[in-house]
């Protein structure tokens, strides 16, 4: 597994795109002022991947700091998924030029279906493969797919995934799910590491946090990449989003790391995948 080294550091996909594995989630960001100043900060603190969606409603927002950022733009890994409602191969090509334009950007880094919609995901793959060979997205991936659901699209599909971004923390580990997306090179990614902020009142973190001197989130995240699953820790706090970095001067044990996958028990946060209703 590639070491985890620095904030810029990153996992290579199985087509040879270069993904940074830590950046800035941007879900419920207000658009305006609160998502540009979110991205203006995060980028200015080393982050060089911002994952949004159309659904957020801040793609603008992004775009505007991003625009007003020193970062130059084939620099950041930027990410957006396309919503439900749009799925299906025509209203999917749509709505990924409805991203663009909001984005004020010509292509993306990566672009992922947001939810397994039945009867459509296939379809919305469809497009997303002709996207890509228009060289219009560097990868495209999935989101909250489980093992079936990939199964199902790999029936079809000509492009494995390159990546699967999931519910991810130490109460929903999902190690099956985790082994299979590596047996097929599709890279994992967490949503959710923070349990909605359940973690901050277990004790087990906060010992943890203790013994490596470092905060709960930190160690959580820390864990991620440890793992190789992809993180973007959400927060529109510019001291947050400095310390959620502040995770590459020190390492989890072996033991911590098997410590922490044990308290798996398949609890989600968010919705399953398998009954979600929108």
């Amino acid at each position: 597994m590639s070491a985890i080294t620095d904030i810029k550091g990153t996992f290579t996909l199985h087509n040879g795109v270069e993904m940074p594995y830590f950046g800035l989630g941007v879900y419920l960001s207000e658009d305006g002022q609160e998502v540009i100043n979110s991205v203006k900060w995060a980028l200015e603190e080393g982050y060089r991947h911002v994952d949004t969606a159309s659904v957020y409603n801040n793609e603008s927002g992004v775009g505007q700091g991003i625009k007003e950022s020193s970062v130059p733009r084939e620099e950041i890994f930027l990410v957006s998924k396309v919503w439900n409602s749009d799925q299906g191969y025509d209203r999917t090509l749509k709505a990924f030029d409805d991203s663009l334009a909001k984005l004020g950007t010509d292509y993306l880094d990566l672009y992922l279906i947001h939810w397994p919609v039945a009867g459509k995901y296939k379809e919305t793959w469809r497009a997303l493969e002709r996207l890509y060979a228009d060289k219009r997205i560097r990868s495209i991936g999935v989101s909250n797919f489980l093992q079936h659901h990939l199964e199902d699209l790999l029936t079809s599909a000509e492009i494995v995934p390159m990546v699967n971004q999931m519910e991810f923390h130490p109460y929903l580990v999902q190690q099956d799910l985790l082994d299979y997306c590596r047996t097929h090179r599709i890279r994992y990614e967490a949503w959710s590491p923070m349990m909605q902020g359940k973690i901050f009142a277990m004790e087990t973190f906060k010992e943890m946090a203790q013994k490596y001197e470092k905060s709960i989130a930190q160690i959580v995240l820390r864990w991620d990449l440890q793992k190789g699953v992809v993180t973007i820790p959400k927060s529109s706090k510019k001291e947050r989003i400095a310390s959620n970095a502040d995770i590459f001067d020190f390492e989890l044990s072996a033991e911590d790391v098997a410590f922490l996958d044990q308290l798996d028990r398949g609890q989600r946060f968010g919705p399953d995948p398998d009954t979600f209703d929108f």
